[in-house]
Parts: C-alpha cells; sequence; structure tokens
C-alpha cells in the first residue's frame, strides 16, 4: 500500500521512496515505523526459510538487483533518524487475492501443501497445525536474532475474516484435518475454543521467545478494535472473538505483550463504534498497565468517501488518548496520507499535537540494565556551545536526549549514544541543559543538568562540567 509503490522499481528507485518514509516520519516528530517484512508466507529481507516477496521484484522468490536487504537498510535508516523500527509479520496469510507472480517453489504451499488452505481467494496456513505455530515462530525468531529490530508486530489477521460463496453464503474455514486430529487425541474443547487456543499459543509463544533472546524488543499486537459487540454495552459492530478467533481481551489482561494497538478505526462521534468509550474499555481491561496505543485510521482523515472524516477529527482522536492516563501513544494507518499531506493533515499535527518531540514511552518490565549516569561539560565557543558527553567507564548507551531551556520552551532532541560531542544549534539562546542517558527500552538516567552563560550577541569564555552528583 505504502511502499514500493510498484513492483518493478529499481533498487536505487525502492530506496530513495523508503527514504522518503522515513525523512517524512523523522519530519513530523513521529518516533518509530512499523515495517511489513512478511506478507504472506514470504520476506522483504533476506531469509533462508522464505522466499523474496513478489512486491520487491514482480516475481517471488527473485531476489532484488543490484542486490540489497531492505530491512536492514530500513533499520539502519530509521535509527540514524532516532526512529524506532518494528517489524511487521503475518502469521497466517499464505497468498493474497492480488498475488500477480506464481509461487516460489521454497513457498509453503509447494513444501508442504498440507499445511495450507485455499480460503475464498486466499491461501491461509491452517492456525491448527502445530507446524504452522513453529514455523512463524521459526521465522519471527530468525529476524529478532539477525537484525537489530526494536519490535516485533503482528494485526489482526489470525484466522481469516470470513468469505462467502457466489450465492452469499458463508464458506466454513477448511481445518476439518487438524480438527479431527485434536479430537482423535484427546482434546475436549468445543471447536470455537480450539481454534482461539491455536492462536493464544502462538501468541504466549512470540512474547515468551523473543524477551529469551533479546529481551530489549518489544512484541505488540494491533487487533480489531470491538473484542466483542456489547462491550461496553452500546457498542456494536464485528465479533472478532467469534469469528476471527481471536480473544484480544485475554492477551492483554494475561500480559503476553509489551504494546496493545486497537485498531480504533471510527469517529468520536459514531456512538456504536465510538473512540473514547472504546478506548476507556480498553484502558480497564490493561491490569498490567501495558503500553496502550491505539490504531487511527489516519489515511480517512481529510479523505472522500464512505468512512471519511476531517482531520479534525484525527487532532480529536490524539487529544482524547492524551487525556486518557493509561494510554500513552497513537499509531497511525497509513504512511501514504502523511506522504502526500492530504487536507494538510501535516502542517496541523506539527502546529498543534505534534509540535515537539514525544520519547517513546519506556518499559521498565522489560529486564535490561539500566542506563549509565551521564558526565556532561559545555564550553562556549563563540556563537553557541562545544557539549562533551561521556559515562565513568561505562558502554555508551542507547541515546542521549538533549533538553535545552530557551527563553519560551524546553526544547528536546536526541542523539545517538556513540556521540561524545554536540554543539547547540547556532542562534538558539539557551539557559539550562539537561541530558540523560537513554537504554534500549527507554528508561532515562538521573538528569544532569548544566547552567549556560550566553547571550545571543556575546557569549561568555567559559566552561560548565556536571558528573550527575
Amino acid at each position: 500500500m505504502d511502499w514500493p509503490s510498484r513492483r518493478t522499481l529499481t533498487t536505487a528507485e525502492q530506496q530513495a521512496e523508503l527514504l522518503a518514509l522515513l525523512d517524512r516520519a523523522a519530519a513530523l516528530k513521529l518516533n518509530a515505523v512499523i515495517f511489513q517484512v512478511r506478507p504472506a508466507a514470504d520476506a522483504l529481507y533476506a531469509s533462508r526459510l522464505e522466499p523474496w516477496s513478489e512486491y520487491l521484484t514482480g516475481t517471488q522468490g527473485k531476489k532484488p538487483d543490484p542486490y540489497w536487504d531492505p530491512l536492514e537498510f530500513a533499520v539502519r535508516e530509521a535509527h540514524a533518524r532516532h526512529l524506532e523500527l518494528h517489524a511487521w509479520f503475518n502469521p497466517y496469510r499464505a497468498r493474497f487475492t492480488g498475488a500477480k507472480s506464481p509461487l516460489a517453489p521454497s513457498h509453503i504451499a509447494n513444501t508442504n501443501p498440507a499445511l495450507v488452505k485455499r480460503y475464498g481467494g486466499y491461501l491461509w496456513m491452517d492456525p491448527g497445525e502445530p507446524a504452522v505455530r513453529h514455523r512463524t515462530l521459526r521465522v519471527v525468531m530468525d529476524v529478532v536474532r539477525r537484525y537489530d529490530i526494536d519490535g516485533v508486530h503482528i494485526d489482526d489477521y489470525f484466522y481469516p475474516y470470513p468469505e462467502t460463496d457466489r450465492r452469499g453464503r458463508p464458506l466454513p474455514f477448511p481445518d476439518t484435518r487438524s480438527w479431527t486430529r485434536y479430537r482423535a487425541e484427546g482434546g475436549a474443547l468445543p471447536r470455537d475454543d480450539w481454534r482461539r487456543r491455536n492462536v493464544d499459543l502462538l501468541v504466549q509463544a512470540l512474547h515468551d521467545s523473543i524477551h529469551v533472546a533479546k529481551p530489549w524488543v518489544r512484541f505488540g499486537i494491533s487487533p480489531f478494535g470491538i473484542w466483542r459487540p456489547g462491550f461496553p454495552e452500546q457498542i456494536r459492530g464485528f465479533d472478532a472473538y467469534a469469528q476471527l478467533f481471536a480473544d484480544a481481551r485475554k492477551w492483554l489482561r494475561e500480559g503476553w505483550l509489551d504494546y496493545f494497538t486497537p485498531q480504533l478505526y471510527w469517529p468520536t462521534t459514531k456512538a456504536q463504534q465510538a473512540y473514547p468509550v472504546l478506548l476507556d474499555w480498553w484502558a480497564g481491561e490493561n491490569v498490567h498497565d501495558r503500553h496502550l496505543w491505539p490504531g487511527n485510521f489516519t489515511s480517512r482523515a481529510g479523505a472522500t468517501g464512505s468512512g471519511a472524516f476531517p482531520v479534525s477529527e484525527l487532532v480529536e482522536q490524539i487529544r482524547v488518548t492524551r487525556d486518557q492516563p493509561r494510554a500513552t501513544g497513537n499509531v497511525h494507518f497509513s504512511m501514504k496520507s502523511f506522504l502526500t499531506n492530504q487536507a494538510r493533515m501535516n502542517d496541523t499535527l506539527v502546529n498543534g499535537p505534534y509540535a515537539s518531540l514525544a520519547l517513546p514511552p519506556a518499559t521498565p518490565w522489560l529486564k535490561v540494565p539500566p542506563p549509565p549516569v551521564p558526565t556532561v561539560a559545555a564550553t562556549s565557543d563563540g556563537g553557541g556551545w562545544q557539549v562533551q558527553l561521556s559515562t565513568r567507564g561505562r558502554s555508551a548507551p542507547w541515546q542521549w536526549a538533549v533538553r535545552l531551556r530557551t527563553d519560551t520552551a524546553w526544547i528536546t532532541m536526541l542523539l545517538p549514544g556513540t556521540a561524545s560531542r554536540w554543539t547547540t544549534p547556532k542562534g538558539m539562546a539557551a539557559s539550562v541543559l539537561t541530558v540523560t542517558a537513554l537504554n534500549r527500552v527507554g528508561s532515562e538516567s538521573p538528569p544532569v543538568t548544566v547552567s549556560l552563560e550566553s547571550s545571543s550577541t556575546s557569549p561568555t569564555t567559559g566552561t560548565r562540567r556536571s558528573n550527575g552528583r
């Protein structure tokens, strides 16, 4: 949908488009991007487990030429812009309805066809097959171990959304083989509960395995925004619990994730799917205080047609989110509207709620070493201040957060943890400098504050030092 714009782009054109996306995200002061790497049992990265995606070259299984690894590139360039990169996987889909090229010989539908079912216009890996769960887990963990990603993300596709035949009759999902085997082996759950358990097992296994391999990598899920109609009472709509067999409330209440992004794709004024009502209900289910970052259908803001709403509605959704104490951010779908500045939404955001940089919320329940306390020295150089950054005999932090106090506001900037020198922006008259170190889960060290003696015309020569004591 967002990238690449065509399957026939050259490597250089694909890279340029991806850089434009990341540049736009940084310009809007976003702090993370969610990058899809496995649309349909394929890979937008170098994988020995699954074939190259047709969305890169037009032919599934064909590697880019000239060769490059989009995920490796995206991680490096996102981090250079102080953006987190979360890798987005589809756990079960094996082929889109709009796929153009033949399946590669290494695709699971060819190597293990018993695990793959045709459903409507899709191919779908059967969640009831333990081998499917193991394969998805193996694919995700391969990426976690080999790439410096900040998070793993899965969305709302578990069992497929219901399809109908030509007469409009519902099509049952063809999992009789795996269901019959489960019953023959002594399984006692009703079929719908068994299906939900199949998904639960994958969610729990992903959560546990990711944190064993890399404790700082966050695991997030973006399910359909309604758990069940009637929860809360005024809510009506699609029943993801009964039809996708996705018990999203259970995953949140069990703490099987680090961030939860229910797709609240409706306006605040739509009573039967009201954004504030659903957000408050999910906040009440967030018993472990995990990150609650609702998903917004940003592409509908300022658009035309069914479901569209004005940009002011998007701003209102952000305000509602910020007023909910147990919600700490928003996830926008998708980047395309930001690229086109649809209905001048970018201008509205950067002059409003996104005027200042916001750090990703810390994830203190993940067990990683705390950040070191900085040692800071600031020296006037006649037009600004030269700032030296270091720590006492410890490895560099993940990032430095630098805050400058001007006449009107605090301004926050991020620097890579490898930076040892930094110069304050020319012409910025700041009176106070505060520095903290951040680790990979966003925890900040105690702040170190330095008083700056300068003016816009004749800064005072001198040095100010602090080691945080």
